[in-house]
């Protein structure tokens, strides 16, 4: 009797297994079909296989020296051996990643996504001197680790995959809200992290702006070694600003606080920076200020902003940072001077003359700046656009819009805020990663916001 029993649960767990195998297989050929192709050989493809353009290929399975299987994919009678797109075998998703181009290092899965998201944003928008689009990605949180769920180097591809939006000719200016890195690595790792983000970035077709995060001085790193800095003073901005401030298109007061403007037609977009930290340090070495925990704007980047809004008569505005300054209920967001920076706007709309005297903040962070737009005409700030949150919202206080966009690093379902739940992000899928375009469109007095990834489909307001 025992015997049989044996045979019967023996049998019981092969039926399970297969069943397991048979759920695996079907499950990866959701992701593709070239899924299956394991034995090592040569296989022709085609549009049946979700080949690159529904092309034919000649897909070759390899393995390397460590015995990791490869797949690789080389067009049809190519003179040129070398394989077009390559993937590896992923033991811990138990599939093959997605194909990567090996010229530009992008997934093409991704390249086909980015066109249906251009082709349904054309639907709905036109182009012309008071109507462009703006690229916008933030919050990518690079860190040097091979993660499949979190915070990695899955930022940098992100960019690199976003920069397919400016080749298709689709953008007149694209922004980075700021926390490129996660600020967790030794300084010398986040160091070139930045360097890399930035040259990946950086643009000779279209404008660009690099907005500072609170992640991106390292003070997460710096936190956990009793806050000695890993960074030093204005790393960030020597690496970062100093090609931004050299593009022709750009606007400026000086090239210290990470405050500059572009122009377009009747449309000004002024970029600030709420990680205006002061870099102390005490008699041990120690950072008086994290900047992770610290959003702040000073009198001296306050002093340029008022200079700027001064001369913007006759411009529909449109301010860019890190953090909003205020949330839905009109109370401060940052830790120092955001109240401030609305009441600011606030009076450039309503054409006030007055000054600025900000109350119980250190004396790092005291305002005493004066200002007069009693002569500008014609002059509105329509809107704040910022990241930080890593969730999308709106809410609209004394006329102007903030508006916020999703992270576009991948955070894991057991760590992700109720926003990016709905989403369950996976590596590989569309919801992965998220990016966005905005059309502003000064004639027709409409503002919308285009997503992809784990980002809305389209967002509509009117300014």
């Amino acid at each position: 009797m025992n015997m049989f029993r044996n045979i019967s649960k023996a049998l019981e767990n092969i039926v399970k297994k297969n069943r397991a195998e048979e759920n695996n297989i079907t499950n990866n050929s959701i992701f593709d079909v070239m899924q299956h192709y394991t034995q090592v050989g040569e296989y022709s493809v085609g549009a049946p296989e979700g080949t690159p353009g529904d092309k034919d290929f000649d897909l070759i399975v390899y393995k390397n020296d460590n015995g990791i299987l490869y797949q690789a994919l080389r067009p049809k009678k190519a003179e040129n051996l070398a394989p077009l797109f390559v993937r590896k075998f992923e033991p811990r998703l138990n599939r093959f990643r997605a194909f990567q181009n090996k010229k530009n290092g992008r997934r093409f899965i991704v390249e086909e996504h980015l066109d249906e998201f251009i082709n349904y944003v054309k639907n709905y928008t036109r182009t012309n001197t008071n109507s462009i689009n703006i690229g916008i990605i933030t919050d990518t949180h690079q860190k040097d680790v091979d993660s499949l769920t979190s915070y990695g180097r899955l930022g940098l591809l992100h960019l690199k995959e976003f920069n397919y939006l400016e080749e298709r000719g689709f953008l007149k200016l694209k922004v980075h809200l700021g926390d490129w890195i996660d600020g967790s690595d030794p300084g010398l790792v986040d160091e070139q992290e930045l360097i890399n983000l930035r040259n990946c970035f950086s643009s000779k077709r279209i404008d660009y702006a690099l907005i500072k995060g609170n992640h991106d001085e390292n003070d997460k790193f710096d936190a956990l070694h009793e806050m000695l800095p890993s960074f030093p003073e204005r790393e960030f901005e020597d690496i970062m600003w100093t090609n931004m401030y050299r593009q022709h298109n750009i606007h400026y007061i000086s090239r210290q606080h990470g405050v500059a403007y572009f122009d377009y037609g009747d449309l000004r977009i002024i970029m600030i920076n709420t990680s205006d930290v002061p870099y102390i340090l005490d008699n041990n070495g120690k950072k008086k200020y994290n900047t992770q925990h610290t959003l702040a704007i000073r009198e001296d980047q306050v002093q340029e902003i008022i200079e700027i809004l001064e001369k913007s008569v006759n411009k529909q505005i449109i301010f860019m940072g890190h953090a909003v300054p205020i949330d839905r209920k009109g109370m401060n967001s940052l830790k120092y001077n955001g109240r401030s920076l609305h009441e600011l706007m606030v009076a450039f709309n309503q054409r006030e003359k007055g000054y600025l005297n900000s109350h119980d903040v250190p004396l790092e962070y005291t305002l005493t700046n004066k200002f007069d737009f009693s002569n500008v005409v014609k002059g509105k700030i329509i809107a704040y656009f910022a990241g930080h949150a890593h969730a999308e919202d709106q809410y609209r206080i004394n006329s102007i819009q903030y508006i916020t966009f999703n992270c576009s690093a991948l955070v894991s379902l057991p760590d992700s805020n109720k926003y990016n739940q709905r989403y369950n992000r996976q590596v590989d899928q569309r919801t992965e990663y998220a990016g966005y375009v905005v059309n502003v469109d000064l004639d027709k007095k409409l503002l919308q916001v285009f997503g992809y990834g784990a980002a809305s489909k389209r967002r509509v307001y009117r300014i």
